[in-house]
């Protein structure tokens, strides 16, 4: 008897666990909503809603949070109003991208669901690559869906964890990977995954992010909570930029100096040199004498440009041991 009792009384838990959190959630929407309204009124008076630069992570988020970064400076229309509920995103468009953009899209693309999303349901990944589009489509973020992915990886301040933290430096599981790509295929061909609306941010249930309580959310799926901006820039309206084209090279960023434009002289030089050896004609070389050969100096003649370099990977020991490395 005593058994059944404490199972009876464990079921009367769980079940008070749900309704309250239920109601805690419907709490949560409500009080949301009416800051919203207050956000949008302000906006119109001309107040900024902006987030504070001081909420902004600086560096790379941490595993299943994206970043987030200062919105654009841009005027905010008079009159604007809030979209009623959670609206599903426009279907997205790359009418009249090549072909190269295509791919390396779907190549970005899929990454990112492979590596933020592989354990999640179908409608996980998709809610996944919806924010990632999203973002694609505000002025806040880069027009294209490589640039979204790999932001910020040019100094260490990815807005998604896995362009910084080692885990590409692992071949992905194959299966896992179709998979991913099936889901990155239909987000670029329109499919809409309209319960996370025009979420730009997410992050799972096992961190808090310091713009959660800036932001609003408006879905979760598996294991992540998506979020909006608040005001004017969560609205359908913001989300008006087009698709840029010309993909960047999938991958992240690397930090290189910057290049001075040719002088007439350097064009000039160039165009001689390669003259000159179109109609070069042999010329005789001279025997070497091996006693006049001078051992070579083990410091270059060229100095190195490191920021050329890529920095070294700094794998987190979640991606270690994990796949095949890369050869």
């Amino acid at each position: 008897m005593r058994r059944i009792w404490l199972a009876m009384m464990a079921t009367v838990l769980v079940i008070g666990a749900g309704i309250s959190a239920h109601a805690t959630l419907r709490v949560i929407s409500a009080r949301n909503a009416a800051r919203d309204q207050a956000m949008v009124a302000a906006e119109a008076r001309g107040v900024s809603s902006h987030v504070s630069s001081t909420d902004q992570e600086t560096a790379a988020p941490a595993a299943g949070v994206t970043g987030t970064i200062d919105l654009p400076d841009l005027p905010i229309p008079a009159g604007a109003i809030l979209d009623a509920g959670v609206v599903p995103a426009r279907p997205f468009s790359m009418a009249g991208a090549s072909a190269l953009d295509r791919d390396r899209a779907l190549q970005c693309l899929t990454a990112a669901i492979y590596y933020e999303a592989a354990s999640e349901s179908d409608a996980g990944q998709q809610a996944v690559a919806q924010v990632i589009l999203n973002r694609a489509r505000h002025p806040a973020f880069p027009g294209t869906v490589c640039g979204v992915v790999y932001q910020g990886s040019e100094h260490a301040g990815c807005q998604f964890s896995f362009a910084c933290d080692g885990a590409l430096a692992h071949m992905p599981a194959r299966a896992a990977w179709v998979r991913a790509a099936r889901a990155a295929g239909m987000a670029l061909a329109g499919y809409v995954y309209a319960p996370v609306g025009l979420a730009t941010h997410y992050h799972t249930y096992a961190v808090t992010p310091a713009w959660n309580r800036a932001l609003v959310m408006t879905d979760v799926v598996g294991a992540h909570f998506f979020h909006r901006w608040k005001g004017y820039w969560g609205t359908s309206a913001a989300f008006n930029q087009r698709y840029a084209g010309g993909e960047p090279v999938p991958g992240p960023h690397m930090t290189l100096p910057p290049v001075a434009p040719p002088t007439p002289q350097m064009i000039a030089t160039a165009g001689a040199a390669a003259g000159a050896a179109a109609v070069a004609v042999p010329v005789p070389v001279a025997p070497v004498v091996l006693a006049e050969v001078k051992p070579v100096s083990a410091k270059p003649a060229v100095p190195v440009v490191t920021d050329m370099l890529p920095p070294e990977s700094q794998i987190l020991d979640r991606w270690k041991d994990s796949g095949k490395p890369l050869k």
